[in-house]
């Protein structure tokens, strides 16, 4: 049993509006001790994104989050101490861990993972952001050689390396994200074939003249205006992939869209089809070495946001949903 004290952060108050600082608190409590069937974990990197916000609201694939409790969120962790088989000290495991230095997680929760350098891989390109991208895109969303593949959150964790993967796949992708820095990093260094800035002009125009031969495939990380611009823009028998929906996550939503969907669903022949990366866990092994695969060739790169310091978690979640990050952001406790 490690000495010292457990830093967590606590939950304080569910928002009605924006996330603030305010909703959080640090405190200290015993290191817990493992019960029987249990694992006693040292967190090493906690995972941001946005759906920590949308627990807040209440239940989705998880139970909701409640006013003072410690904050739920995935991470890498180390094994310190073991009461279930098939875990030994030393084991790197993903679970839900929460926003904490120390968790004794039951041993079913948890997700043994594979001995990979750097650490921080496992919660981007070889963990949920990686699988995400992977899963939806190509199970989901199927997109063919030749295809215009559109994305947007195109800079954030899942957007990133969902764009890549089309382009491996041998698609033209068009990646929305925010400002002129992020769209250049896109097509620049992502290799992206063109980015639309919704906050720098009109979402419809750029878009229509960022696609002129419309979307096959669609990835949703936002929801709201760029959904319905983009369910504007979908061919005959379009496929949209939905991820996420962040323009509603976080305060009273600002989007009006997406308006007049059901008909355009019904005339352009649409599939448009919601999931979860837990869903295709089977399949977990085969996404790896693809994965694996092309990162080594070179041809998806990985970009990692890490803040150090588990006191700044509330404020980098509040900055991930502002679209600060570029790329995964994470938590070196």
């Amino acid at each position: 049993m490690p000495n010292g004290r457990n830093r967590q952060i606590l939950l304080v108050e569910k928002p009605a509006g924006k996330l603030a600082p305010t909703h959080f608190r640090m405190a200290e409590g015993d290191i817990p001790a493992p019960k029987d069937g249990e694992v006693l974990l040292r967190v090493r990197y906690i995972s941001l994104d946005a759906a920590n916000r949308a627990w807040m609201h209440g239940a989705t694939y998880r139970s909701a989050v409640e006013a003072n409790t410690v904050m739920a969120g995935g991470a890498i962790a180390e094994v310190v101490e073991s009461k279930a088989p098939g875990f030994s000290p030393g084991d790197i495991v993903f679970g839900d861990t929460g926003w904490q230095d120390f968790a004794a997680v039951p041993a079913r929760h948890l997700s043994q993972m594979p001995r990979l350098k750097p650490l921080t891989h496992l919660l981007s390109v070889y963990g949920i952001a990686g699988l995400t991208a992977y899963f939806g895109l190509l199970e989901v969303g199927r997109p063919k050689a030749g295809e215009t593949v559109v994305v947007s959150a195109a800079a954030g964790s899942v957007g990133s390396m969902v764009g890549q993967i089309a382009k491996i796949k041998g698609c033209r992708v068009i990646g929305i994200a925010g400002g002129a820095e992020k769209c250049r990093w896109l097509t620049s260094e992502l290799g992206f074939d063109a980015a639309v800035d919704y906050k720098g002009g009109n979402l419809y125009k750029d878009l229509k003249a960022a696609t002129p031969n419309g979307i096959d495939v669609y990835f949703d990380n936002v929801g709201g205006d760029i959904l319905e611009a983009c369910i504007s823009r979908m061919n005959l028998y379009g496929r949209i992939a939905c991820c996420g929906a962040i323009s509603q996550y976080d305060g009273v939503p600002s989007a009006t869209g997406p308006r007049g969907v059901p008909g355009l669903i019904v005339v352009k022949r649409l599939t448009m089809q919601g999931f979860i990366v837990m869903d295709y866990m089977d399949q977990r092994e085969r996404a790896l070495a693809d994965l694996q695969a092309w990162v080594a060739a070179g041809q998806l790169k990985v970009q990692e946001d890490v803040i150090a310091g588990l006191e700044n978690t509330p404020q980098a979640l509040i900055g991930l949903l502002a679209g600060e990050n570029r790329g995964k952001r994470m938590i070196a406790v």
